[in-house]
Order: C-alpha cells, then sequence, then structure tokens
C-alpha cells in the first residue's frame, strides 16, 4: 500500500514517476511554514477573518463556518493559495498574539496561558517545585502574640492559595 503522506502532519509526499512534483513539494513547505514554531492570532475562532494577511494564522474554534468548515480546532493560515489546515495533535504548542499567551493542545481542547512544569528556575536556581505538604495553623503556646499569629495565618494561607502548599 503506498503512503501518501506523512503521519505526524499530513504532509504529502513525494512518489517516483509522480508528474509536475513541484506542487506536493510546494503544499508540504506551506504547511510546515504554517506548523514550524507556530504563532496565531487569536484562539477559538469560528468565522474566518475578511482580510487576512499571508502568513497569518489563527486557531479554529469548535464551531467553524464558510471557508473553515469542517476544520474545528485546527490551525488556518493564509497563502498566496488561500487557506491551509494543519490538525492539532496531543502536545503541540503555538504563541498566541492575542493575549500574548502561550495554548498548548492536548485530551481535545486548546488551553491557553496554562503552564504545566515540575520547576521554576532563577539563574539556576530552583525557586518552585512541586506542592508540599499542608501546614497546620498556629495553635497553643504558651507565650501568644496575636500579631505574630496573624501575620503567619496570612502568609499561611497566601502559600495555599498559590498552591504551594497543600490546604
Amino acid at each position: 500500500m503506498m503512503v501518501n503522506t506523512t503521519a505526524r502532519w499530513a504532509l504529502p509526499l513525494l512518489h517516483a514517476g509522480q508528474a509536475q512534483k513541484e506542487l506536493d513539494h510546494n503544499e508540504a513547505l506551506a504547511l510546515i511554514d504554517l506548523a514550524l514554531h507556530a504563532c496565531v492570532e487569536a484562539i477559538g475562532v469560528d468565522v474566518p477573518p475578511s482580510a487576512p494577511v499571508d502568513g497569518q494564522c489563527w486557531i479554529v474554534g469548535a464551531e467553524p463556518v464558510g471557508d473553515w468548515a469542517g476544520q474545528a480546532l485546527a490551525l488556518a493560515g493564509w497563502t498566496a493559495g488561500g487557506w491551509r489546515f494543519v490538525g492539532p495533535r496531543d502536545g503541540m504548542v503555538v504563541a498566541c498574539r492575542e493575549g500574548g499567551v502561550i495554548a498548548r493542545f492536548g485530551n481535545g481542547e486548546w488551553v491557553a496561558g496554562a503552564v504545566h512544569t515540575t520547576g521554576v528556575f532563577v539563574g539556576g536556581t530552583r525557586v518552585l517545585t512541586t506542592q508540599q505538604p499542608a501546614i497546620a495553623d498556629a495553635t497553643n503556646g504558651t507565650n501568644v502574640d496575636s500579631a505574630a499569629r496573624a501575620t503567619l495565618s496570612l502568609v499561611l494561607e497566601a502559600l495555599r492559595a498559590h498552591g504551594l502548599i497543600a490546604r
């Protein structure tokens, strides 16, 4: 059985004896240009823009219409030859000009602005790691300093609110 496209991005493959190979080659280059280090104008757009500029891309919404019908969640890029589409793959990441965030595709949806990591490093030093166990509120004690206890409670609540320690 002859395979006509690549497995991941459905790029057209060339075949021995194929006439006008440049058409498939140019189509593959247009799709690579759209998907490689992708940068989109906006995410979740269902209506194609009326005056796109060559090279502009969008992430199509869940209910696309017009030229985008049938391309839900795909990257839509405008080229001199019209619209080109690249279907999303789990783990695909794009930069979005609208809001200046990164969006990642996984489990059938695009999620913008969320960062998933096991740690944050600044200057080579880990400053954030995975969530730590809960810390109990201050209670009892022989010398109760209500101002210090109130401050400690605020610090603990801030750490809990930011997810740095468990509740």
